[in-house]
């Protein structure tokens, strides 16, 4: 495993990092996501990203759980606030003070800890004012229940306006957390730039575009399995499951082949190459997955390979960076 620092700051990570967005507590059972988490802290990983949305609290308490026992000096464990969580009421979700300072404490009852590494805003509340919130999250520094503050698909702009808060506060907005693949690269022209600037890294998610960069789906062919075959998860996938996206991602089979990779390990070293990514978010629904992915770590891909995945799939990957501020919440689930 290797490791980087997360922003501008001595904070260390794994740069595979495992995430449990939608396994534990809904997709597999208790048993395997311990044995899944296990496996990630045989190979290496250390650091651990979750979010109390994440199966409404279980995943949360699901991660505090398998993690029992180790070293908490030895880990790093983000989790985020801002999705509605309990019985969704008017004060169950945003970045408000109120909700702010309720679910860091049932963040780290389900955690079985004392503080998070990490304490990410999940999305941008545009019905609180950014200096309640960041406000709100100075005082969680200070009260010692986070180390660190980072956001999740915030545009640029709010990232520096966000920032500049942190600073006059004195706090460390170090991290932002966008989807960021091969087929989404939205992140590029606008959001790294300004996180080079500020001193800000980026831990991504969706590496391997909701599995579609592992070419297990076949242009004019009905998915049977994984997520596109799934009705609900399937919905969001429609931007990557068209044939002729499909198409030039089997053009990465031999180029994954050349570099001695799998299509997977591929698509996450990938994202490893840009010099502002920390780390990249990956999950699993069975330990041998795990053992795959962490094979990505510490892989250079030459600038020739680098040309070739670009001529592969790059016509076909979205690059307008409005579509962070699309995709946004405009308002308050509740």
């Amino acid at each position: 495993m290797e490791f980087r620092y997360l922003g501008n700051s001595g904070l260390k990570i794994s740069e595979i990092t495992y995430g449990n967005w939608l396994t534990h507590g809904s997709q597999v059972e208790n048993e395997v996501a311990h044995q899944c988490v296990r496996a990630a802290l045989d190979a290496g990983i250390s650091t651990f990203d979750t979010a109390d949305v994440y199966a409404n609290t279980k995943a949360e308490t699901v991660l505090g759980e398998a993690l029992q026992g180790e070293r908490r000096e030895s880990l790093e464990i983000f989790t985020k606030v801002y999705w509605p969580t309990g019985p969704g009421g008017k004060n169950d979700t945003g970045l408000s003070r109120k909700h702010i300072m309720e679910s860091i404490d049932g963040s780290l009852s389900r955690l079985r800890t004392d503080y998070v590494d990490l304490y990410q805003a999940h999305r941008y509340d545009t019905e609180t004012p950014l200096e309640e919130t960041m406000q709100a999250f100075a005082d969680v520094v200070r009260q010692g229940k986070a180390l660190y503050i980072g956001v999740s698909e915030w545009t640029a702009d709010q990232i520096r306006a966000g920032h500049a808060l942190a600073k006059d506060l004195g706090i460390q907005l170090i991290s932002s957390q966008p989807q960021y693949s091969m087929l989404w690269r939205v992140i590029e022209p606008e959001v790294v730039p300004t996180c080079e600037e500020l001193g800000i890294s980026q831990i991504v998610w969706s590496p391997m575009a909701q599995g579609v960069l592992s070419g297990k789906y076949l242009p004019g062919q009905q998915p049977t399995e994984g997520r596109a075959a799934d009705e609900s998860m399937g919905k969001g996938m429609q931007g990557f499951m068209r044939d002729e996206t499909l198409r030039k991602v089997q053009e990465l089979k031999p180029l994954a082949e050349e570099a001695g990779l799998t299509m997977p390990q591929l698509a996450v070293a990938w994202v490893l190459q840009n010099p502002n990514v920390a780390a990249a978010l990956v999950g699993a629904s069975k330990p041998s997955q795990v053992e795959d992915n962490v094979k990505a770590a510490g892989v250079t891909l030459d600038a020739d390979l680098m040309a070739k995945i670009d001529d592969a799939v790059g016509g076909v990957a979205e690059k307008d960076p409005g579509k962070t501020a699309e995709n946004a919440p405009q308002t308050r689930v509740a």
